[in-house]
């Protein structure tokens, strides 16, 4: 296993060569996507337009041969993640540390450090026992016992950590969130049917995430799009397929992500329209190659890919949702979300996007922070600096503690049990499906996504779209 220290040197050698960026130079060219919104991949491969084999190639024989998971591993709503546990960059039970995390997905993925460094502690506040964290359930063992217990592992941080509106799980509410929702895939797969040579970008996710965010507002009561988990981490089930998973070589130096590569990464196999999912059997192909040395996934970009995404699709920025029945998405207005310092009409103004998302990131970290004890001194160093960071040469208006209370309307905040589940007797009847396909949500129609401003609720209760004119103008 690799440790943290080695990736550390080899980051440091890379640093020396030249190839490594700052967080503050990706945070500045954050701040001139910002005034300048363009394509994020042109940018990037103007930046970072090399290739190299044999620095990029990630070995998948040896000690890092595929093995498939056993009844006592963990394997959840990750499939990056389970695809590191099987190869052995990660434990193979699915349980790991802050260390081991940020290792195997900077090494494997190239995820920034700085990205790394966020998401592992994080997941070990809100999914572990503070040290260590689960990709699925609660460890088993009394040796994952920490100072905050057990932990409930990933896939129980509804709300948290996990989201509704995933590319290939189903929504909480709706059924099995762990799983490959078979329909859901072939959904994705479609999107490329009639391509010769499909590749799963951006271009591809950012509609088909916008199409699952309005079928979960259509068919999910209990549909909850939280700012934190729902604004920043939902956009990463999206960016982290093609950012992480597609496939680089001198052609394609920002990657080619195909059906089979994709389908490797989803433990899925067969032919479109016969597929089968083997739970937990997540791959890396053979003769795969990762980002560049010096092309790391930081989180500079993850949030002008956000960004960009933000301003083709405004609704993904709606906090609230649905109260209760199909439909009835109700926003949580901007203004009372943060006591007044932004509104959705200046939201789009200068550094304000920036700052909003860089600050509810600080709220959520602040808010884990105060669920660590005092001894826990190692990972409220870590997150205490996390809570700081902001944008370079931004100047932010200052934003308080976001209130729990305007989030009572929504069941699917209110009604969320402690072990990250919703009570039975909350549950949709959903019938068992037979053959290759895991229980799963049923099959629902796709309607195309939103555009422009369409209240499903009256304008007092704020749902809260940009009219697309409006976007287009600042875009152009």
């Amino acid at each position: 296993m690799l440790t943290l220290t080695t990736l550390l040197v080899l980051t440091a050698v890379d640093q020396l060569a030249g190839h490594q960026k700052t967080f503050e130079e990706y945070s500045q060219a954050l701040h001139r996507l910002l005034q300048n919104p363009t394509d994020t991949r042109e940018k990037r491969q103007s930046l970072f337009p090399y290739f190299d084999k044999d620095l990029q190639h990630v070995q998948t024989d040896g000690r890092h041969k595929f093995v498939a998971p056993g009844p006592r591993d963990q394997r959840g709503v990750c499939p990056g993640l389970n695809a590191l546990a099987n190869h052995n960059y990660l434990p193979h039970n699915g349980v790991a540390t802050i260390n081991e995390f940020i290792a195997a997905t900077s090494w494997v993925y190239g995820m920034g450090l700085d990205l790394a460094s966020f998401l592992a502690p994080l997941g070990a506040i809100t999914s572990g026992n503070g040290f260590s964290w689960s990709i699925d359930g609660p460890p088993i063992g009394l040796a994952s016992l920490g100072l905050l217990g057990k932990g409930l592992g990933l896939s129980n941080s509804h709300n948290r950590y996990e989201t509704d509106a995933s590319p290939t799980r189903a929504d909480l509410y709706l059924g099995n969130n762990r799983d490959v929702n078979l329909s859901q895939f072939q959904a994705l797969l479609d999107t490329q049917a009639n391509t010769p040579n499909p590749n799963y970008n951006l271009n591809v996710l950012t509609p088909f995430r916008a199409r699952r965010f309005n079928e979960s507002v259509t068919t999910n009561p209990y549909f909850f799009n939280s700012p934190f988990a729902g604004l920043l981490v939902q956009p990463a089930a999206y960016t982290f397929i093609y950012r992480f998973m597609a496939n680089k070589s001198e052609e394609y130096p920002e990657g080619l992500l195909n059906r089979e590569v994709l389908m490797s990464f989803f433990g899925v196999s067969g032919r479109s329209g016969n597929l089968t999912y083997r739970r937990g059997w997540e791959r890396i192909p053979d003769n795969w190659y990762r980002r560049a040395i010096g092309d790391e996934y930081t989180i500079g970009f993850y949030l002008a890919d956000v960004v960009a995404a933000a301003l083709q699709y405004p609704q993904f920025l709606s906090v609230g949702g649905n109260t209760g029945a199909p439909n009835t998405f109700t926003g949580v207005s901007f203004p009372d979300l943060t006591s007044g310092v932004f509104n959705l009409e200046t939201l789009f103004e200068g550094n304000n996007l920036a700052c909003f998302l860089f600050q509810i990131t600080q709220a959520a970290t602040l808010d884990a922070m105060n669920k660590i004890d005092a001894l826990t001194i190692p990972i409220r160093v870590i997150l205490n600096r996390l809570s700081q960071a902001g944008p370079v040469d931004f100047t932010c208006p200052q934003l308080d503690e976001l209130s729990p209370s305007l989030f009572n309307p929504f069941p699917g905040y209110t009604r969320l049990l402690p072990d990250g589940t919703y009570p039975r007797s909350a549950r949709p009847f959903i019938p068992r499906k037979l053959g290759n396909a895991t229980r799963s949500a049923a099959s629902v129609r796709y309607e195309p996504p939103r555009q422009g401003l369409e209240p499903t609720a009256p304008r007092s209760q704020l749902w809260e779209f940009i009219p697309a004119r409006t976007v287009a103008a600042r875009t152009s």
